[in-house]
């Protein structure tokens, strides 16, 4: 049986990616010790997800094993050597708040991590294809130099603009602020395409927007919609912060974004980049995300509004697919930001009335 090795296989894209690699026929390896739970308390934690994928896939097998000790890593990869046909590396420390408070830990995970992940594919299963998914924030703060006009509800570009449809990768990653946590994140990205082009090996960045589902264990410092709709459901109160809360973000579901994954497996590439998500089919401002959240569930949401937006934190992203769809024309989004936030609604009745 071929193997697919999926690091943070509880967390929101690892498990949808295990979920639907089973069901394609590999046996799914997964590794996730729920470090979320360190970085952002119990609430976040991904203990359930993994409960949930052994009950439900009999062939999963699961690897409670740090990404920053090489020694676990290789053993795993040593125990299935050339049968490793995938690996799809998720696990990161995702907070740029977080980052800023413990740089070191949010470095050896995000950048050392992912080393370790290339060098065990590189040592033991060459031949193997690697996805990682990296982040918009590699570009750092540049897309807020991006002309923008205000709108009632969001910021905006001008039709005629070359990024209108979406910022593509050409965007430079130098000479701004990028926030701790993107700078680890770079420093990924940058290996990752290294190996492919030095090493000759099949690897991917998928540099991401907001990345969403019913999946997510949303928390303030990470997880847009996930936990807008959590506030909202529980009457918790939601904090704005900064750009008169019209900030914009492209949301790809995790099923779309997966569908992407295995679209580059089947017909692999060297060293590719790739800014994937929800473009122009799938966006919305906060504003909106919120006028949306509580006309699903019927009641307003209480809100606080912070003149200081978060460092690093963008205006306005909506990432542009033409390369991407180029590549793989069979591939698009398909779930808009209504569709799954009612589908992000549903999961948070549902674990309510489980509790």
């Amino acid at each position: 049986m071929d193997i697919a090795i999926i690091t943070g296989s509880a967390g929101l894209i690892g498990a949808e990616a295990t979920r639907f690699f089973s069901a394609a026929g590999f046996k799914v390896v997964g590794i996730d010790n729920d470090m979320r739970r360190e970085f952002f308390g119990d609430e976040a934690s991904t203990a359930w997800s993994v409960d949930k994928l052994k009950e439900t896939i009999p062939t999963y097998e699961h690897h409670n094993a740090d990404i920053r000790d090489y020694d676990a890593i290789e053993s795993v990869f040593m125990k299935y050597s050339s049968d490793i046909q995938l690996v799809i590396h998720t696990a990161a420390q995702p907070s740029h708040d977080w980052a800023a408070k413990a740089p070191r830990v949010d470095f050896d995970v995000n950048a050392r991590g992912t080393l370790h992940m290339l060098e065990a594919t590189r040592q033991h299963c060459p031949d193997a294809v690697f996805i990682f998914t990296s982040t918009n924030k590699v570009y750092g703060d540049r897309p807020n130099q991006l002309p923008f006009i205000e709108l009632e509800t969001r910021w905006e570009i001008e039709q005629d603009h070359p990024y209108f449809e979406g910022i593509g990768e050409d965007m430079s990653i130098d000479g701004c602020l990028h926030s701790v946590f993107g700078a680890s994140k770079v420093a990924a990205d940058v290996m990752v395409q290294e190996y492919g082009r030095y090493f000759d090996l099949k690897t991917a960045c998928f540099r991401g927007g907001c990345l969403t589902g019913p999946g997510h264990s949303g928390t303030e410092l990470h997880g847009f919609l996930a936990y807008l709709m959590k506030c909202c459901v529980t009457g918790q109160q939601y904090q704005i912060f900064g750009y008169g809360g019209k900030q914009v973000r492209d949301n790809i579901h995790s099923l779309d974004l997966v569908q992407a994954f295995h679209a580059f497996y089947k017909e692999p590439r060297i060293a590719e980049v790739y800014n994937i998500g929800g473009g122009r089919f799938s966006n919305c401002s906060l504003r909106e995300a919120i006028a949306m959240s509580e006309d699903i569930a019927g009641k307003p949401m209480d809100t606080v509004y912070r003149d200081g937006n978060r460092v690093g934190d963008h205006i306005w992203w909506i990432g542009g697919l033409d390369k991407f769809r180029s590549h793989y024309p069979d591939w698009q989004p398909t779930y808009g930001v209504r569709r799954t936030l009612e589908e992000v609604y549903a999961a948070n009745i549902e674990r309510a009335s489980a509790t």
